[in-house]
């Protein structure tokens, strides 16, 4: 239980697309606030969005808002969490990594620390 994993990283050029995706191994009799952070070199790890299971409220940082869409899908094994990433710029580029814990952080979502769960982390690259 609370095994993450993120699928779906590469390199694109500047203005194009990518979606990821992030398999959940995690009881799914309850609800949880799942997110996708970033984090490039020699910077602060920053929220990117967030996404409450229950009722599916989203929240976006003001620098994805109009390109990124992050969204869910639940079986009775697993959530699946996924960004999908559009005119992408170089600024974008970062490890990218998955993140959930139990129940709802509503304004609190962007803070690193209040979650539990974590995946390993997929790059995401573009380039000029």
């Amino acid at each position: 239980q609370g095994q993450l994993r993120e699928y779906g990283g590469g390199s694109v050029q500047n203005g194009g697309s990518l979606g990821l995706s992030c398999e959940a191994s995690v009881y799914t009799g309850r609800t949880y606030s799942m997110a996708w952070f970033r984090q490039a070199p020699g910077k602060e790890r920053e929220g990117v969005a967030s996404l409450y299971t229950g009722i599916g409220t989203t929240n976006y940082a003001d620098s994805v808002k109009g390109r990124f869409t992050i969204s869910q899908d639940q079986d009775n094994a697993k959530i699946t969490l996924y960004l999908q990433m559009n005119s992408l710029k170089p600024e974008d580029t970062a490890m990218y990594y998955c993140a959930a814990v139990p129940g709802s952080l509503r304004d609190s979502w962007l803070r690193p620390s209040n979650y539990n769960y974590w995946g390993q982390g997929t790059q995401v690259t573009v380039s000029s």
